[in-house]
């Protein structure tokens, strides 16, 4: 029993440092647009988004949290088995985290938790271990897997209409508008800003919540999937934290790489990935702020000037998407058989 705790504490311990990687990792993505449109300095944005960032988790509920808690159906087995297969995929997440990070490739955080938790429990416990919620999807149903690949994969595209509407509404209506609007719209942004790092709290410190109360409850801390107060409290925090170091390397890529931000555009760009963010915390589904912000930043660009937009940067970005679940499948995969070399195996049944 002493060893089951131990293993469920080094877990909770990973997941937190999950948190930590994707504050730092996704919090480039809402610094990115206040730097570039210069609305404020990067010590006043990162104390804004902080701020924002730790009351979303407190604040937004817990919709997303029980989706992401309810994506495998891994109760029945022996209970080190299970923590040990959370504990390789977490770290297969943290892994593509810190090497997209060190490559300065703005990729989601939400696609490598999902890739690297999946892989190993098919591998290690079975695929039916995975609720993938396809047979749900034909009865008009979104569960599983399945809602959180569909909620990952519509809403850049939601993100990159919202950008491109906002941004051609805002034209017509500032068309006969000096210079000096500049002023005014960059204090807008403060606004949007907080409400993107809100809704970003709401969303993404919600998934670290769901596999904390998931490891709570496969170590007989929890009887039933309840988000405690403590978890809650515990992830917001570790995701302000690692926003206030920020991910400058991909501030660089979102911020100046994609398109020439003004006030306007940012402003717009925040408004619209906030907008798509919160709707789908409220219906629990996870999404990535690094893809709604960066096609957002795409769709203000199209509107605009569709040939000064970087194609070819965001064509790197794109294909750093798709090679994330895989990718972080493929660490967690090899963290999971390099623990089988070290501690062995277990058996899937009780």
């Amino acid at each position: 029993m002493e060893y089951i705790v131990v293993l469920a504490v080094v877990t909770i311990v990973a997941i937190v440092a999950f948190d930590f990687t994707n504050g730092f990792h996704d919090s480039s993505n809402m610094l990115s647009t206040l730097v570039a449109s210069r609305a404020m300095t990067p010590a006043q944005s990162v104390l804004l988004v902080g701020t924002f960032t730790l009351l979303g988790p407190l604040l937004g509920g817990t919709a997303v949290a029980d989706t992401l808690g309810g994506i495998v159906s891994i109760e029945d087995l022996q209970a080190d088995l299970s923590l040990r297969l959370l504990l390789c995929g977490v770290c297969g997440a943290i892994c593509w985290n810190l090497l997209t990070w060190w490559r300065g490739l703005p990729s989601s955080s939400s696609h490598a938790l999902i890739g690297g938790i999946a892989a190993v429990v098919v591998a290690g416990a079975g695929a039916d271990r995975v609720f993938w919620g396809f047979s749900e999807l034909m009865q008009g149903r979104l569960v599983g897997v399945t809602k959180v690949l569909l909620t990952l994969l519509t809403s850049p595209l939601l993100g990159f209409i919202a950008g491109f509407l906002l941004q051609r509404i805002s034209s017509l209506l500032l068309r006969a508008a000096s210079p000096r609007i500049n002023r005014p719209l960059r204090r807008g942004q403060w606004i949007t800003a907080a409400a993107l790092a809100f809704s970003h709290g709401t969303n993404d410190a919600q998934k670290g919540m769901g596999i904390i109360t998931l490891v709570l409850v496969l170590s007989g801390q929890l009887e039933s999937f309840a988000v405690p107060f403590w978890v809650m409290l515990v992830s917001a925090l570790t995701m302000t934290l690692g926003t206030t170091f920020g991910g400058w390397r991909i501030v660089r890529t979102v911020g100046y790489g994609i398109y020439r931000l003004r006030p306007i555009h940012g402003l717009n760009v925040q408004l619209g990935a906030a907008s798509v963010i919160f709707g789908a915390s409220l219906i629990g589904g996870p999404v990535s702020t690094t893809h709604v912000v960066s096609t957002c930043i795409m769709g203000v660009g199209a509107s605009e000037r569709p040939k000064a937009v970087r194609w070819l940067r965001a064509r790197e970005i794109a294909f750093a998407w798709l090679l994330t679940l895989p990718g972080a499948g493929a660490l967690a995969l090899l963290i999971w058989w390099l623990s089988l070399l070290l501690f062995g195996s277990a058996d899937v049944g009780r």
